[in-house]
C-alpha cells in the first residue's frame, strides 16, 4: 500500500546505470576503484582522457599500470578532491616522475604541501649542482697546473692511487692519535714506591714517540695543504686549517717550554681538538653528507623538537623544587639544580 500521492524517485544506481561505471586500476598488484566520471574530470590527464584504454586488460577487465602503488594514491585523491598534495617521505625524483607518466603538472600541488616541495626540489638541485661541479672538474684535468692537481687531488682523493694512499695514510693517523689520546689516561698499575699511574706516564717515551710520529705527519699535510691551496689566506682563515693548527702547535710548544709544567700542560690541553679533524672524513662520505642534508631539511621540526623539551625540563623542574623545598635533605636547592634530574630522567625513561 503506497504510503504517498507521489512516486517515489528513481534509486541512484538505476538513475546513474548507464551514465556512470565503477572501474577497477591495478598499480603493481594494489587494486584502486573509482568511478569513471571522477577520473574525467580532468580529460588532458592520462586517466582523464582515453588514452588509458592502451593499459586496459581484457582478461581481468581492469586497468593495469605498472607504478608506484604509494604515489598513485595521491593521484587517485587528486581526481577524488581536486587537491594535490606531496608526501614528504617520497623521493622528489620519483615523485616527479610519477606526476610526469600521468600528465599532471606539479604547479597544482596544494597550499600545505608546496613550500615542502619546492623546499625538497632546491635541495634536490643543489646536491646535483654539486655533483655536477665534481664531474666538470674531473674533466677539466689535463689542464690543471702542479699545485691544482695537488689540491684536486687533497679535496677528492679518489683522482688517483696515491692522492687514496695519501688519504687513507693521514687518516689512519688521525684514528691513531685520537686513540692514543684515549689510552694515555688509562691506569697501567702502579710503580713500587709511587701510586698509580696512567699509562701516558708509565709508558711516556713510547707515547712520545708516537704522539711525534702523528704530529709529523699532521704538519707534512698541513704544509702541503698549504702549499696547494689556490688562495693561502682564505685557507689559513677556513675553520679545518685552525683546528689543524690548533691540533699541532701545543707539541712545538711544549718542546719549547719544557720547564714550565703549567704552561706545556696547558697547551698540550689544547690537543683535544685534534678529534675533530674527524669532520674531514665528511667530505667524501657519501651517508655523512646526505645525514647532513637530512638536518638541514628537518631544522625547523629539530628546532621545535628542542623548544618542547626546553618547556617540559622548565615544567617539571619547577614542579619537583617547590615538591622537595620543605625538605632539608632535598638536593634541589633551586630550580636550576632541578635541570640535571630532569633531563637524565626524560632521555633516558622518556
Amino acid at each position: 500500500m503506497p504510503v504517498a500521492n507521489c512516486p517515489m524517485p528513481l534509486a541512484p544506481a538505476d538513475k546513474n546505470k548507464r551514465q556512470d561505471e565503477l572501474i577497477i586500476l591495478n598499480v603493481s598488484g594494489r587494486r584502486f576503484q573509482t568511478w569513471r566520471t571522477t577520473l574525467e574530470r580532468y580529460p588532458d590527464t592520462l586517466l582523464g582522457s582515453t588514452e588509458k584504454e592502451f593499459f586496459f586488460n581484457e582478461d581481468t577487465k581492469e586497468y593495469f599500470f605498472d607504478r608506484d602503488p604509494e604515489v598513485f594514491r595521491c593521484v587517485l585523491n587528486f581526481y577524488r578532491t581536486g587537491k594535490l598534495h606531496y608526501p614528504r617521505y617520497e623521493c622528489i625524483s620519483a615523485y616527479d616522475d610519477e606526476l610526469a607518466f600521468y600528465g599532471i603538472l606539479p604547479e597544482i600541488i596544494g597550499d600545505c604541501c608546496y613550500e615542502e616541495y619546492k623546499d625538497r626540489k632546491r635541495e634536490n638541485a643543489e646536491r646535483l649542482m654539486d655533483d655536477n661541479d665534481s664531474e666538470n672538474n674531473q674533466e677539466s684535468m689535463p689542464s690543471l697546473s702542479f699545485r691544482q692537481t695537488m689540491w684536486r687531488a687533497f679535496e677528492n682523493p679518489h683522482t688517483s692511487t696515491m692522492a687514496l694512499v695519501f688519504y687513507y695514510v693521514t687518516g689512519f693517523f688521525i684514528a691513531v692519535s685520537v686513540i692514543t689520546n684515549v689510552v694515555e689516561t688509562v691506569p697501567c698499575g702502579t710503580v713500587p714506591g709511587s701510586k698509580e699511574l696512567p699509562c701516558g706516564e708509565r709508558y711516556s717515551v713510547a707515547f712520545f714517540c708516537l704522539d711525534t710520529a702523528c704530529v709529523m705527519i699532521f704538519t707534512v699535510e698541513y704544509l702541503l695543504r698549504l702549499f696547494a691551496a689556490p688562495s693561502r689566506y682564505r685557507f689559513i682563515r677556513s675553520v679545518m686549517s685552525i683546528i689543524d693548527v690548533v691540533a699541532i702547535m701545543p707539541y712545538y710548544i711544549g718542546l719549547v717550554m719544557t720547564n714550565n709544567e703549567d704552561v706545556s700542560g696547558a697547551f698540550v690541553t689544547l690537543r683535544v681538538f685534534r678529534v675533530f679533524r674527524i669532520f674531514k672524513f665528511s667530505r667524501h662520505s657519501q651517508g655523512l653528507r646526505i645525514l647532513g642534508y637530512t638536518l638541514k631539511s628537518c631544522a625547523s621540526e629539530l628546532g621545535f623538537l628542542l623548544f618542547s623539551l626546553t618547556m617540559a625540563i622548565i615544567i617539571f623542574a619547577t614542579v619537583m623544587f617547590y615538591a622537595e623545598k620543605g625538605s632539608s635533605a632535598s638536593k634541589f636547592t633551586s630550580i636550576p639544580a632541578s635541570f640535571w634530574y630532569t633531563i637524565v630522567t626524560m632521555t633516558t625513561l622518556g
